[in-house]
């Protein structure tokens, strides 16, 4: 009975770890689709069924404290850390998130936007912003912690 429960307790920490690994949920680092550096970590989140997405850290050299200079309103000139930039986006099927804000701070540009994981690599998060019909997808790559 002993080396069931042993057993037991591996095969749960193994599917416990495996199922964690596949969330979209947690910290993620953003590359530019164009230079291929890291920008920033986000935290993408679940709250009330719907996923949102915040800056909790900015990587790439010299932009550490970056402010929404080309926002206007509230976010005028506000730190870009502990910016919201994913709002309310919804399970739309097979692990898929849709919404209509993808907030880039930099551009100061809201895009409407489709978040999946990579079906080859559960570690790599495809994140596609759309305006009009024209689109751009970046590959976010997990962050443990």
């Amino acid at each position: 009975m002993r080396l069931l429960s042993k057993w037991v307790l591996i095969a749960t920490l193994f599917f416990a770890t495996v199922g964690n690994s596949q969330s979209i949920f947690g910290k993620w680092k953003t590359i530019d689709d164009r230079t291929g550096n890291p920008k920033a970590i986000i935290d993408i989140y679940e709250e009330e069924g719907k996923m949102y997405g915040k800056v909790v850290k900015i990587v790439e050299k010299g932009m550490e404290n970056s402010l929404c200079t080309k926002c206007e309103g509230d976010l005028k000139d506000k730190p870009v850390v502990g910016m919201r930039i994913i709002d309310a986006a919804e399970h739309d099927g097979d692990g898929v998130y849709k919404g209509d804000t993808l907030f880039d701070p930099q551009q100061a540009m809201t895009f409407r936007c489709k978040i999946w994981l990579n079906p080859d690599n559960s570690d790599e998060l495809k994140v596609r912003g759309y305006l009009a019909f024209i689109y751009r997808t970046q590959t976010w790559i997990r962050v443990d912690g």
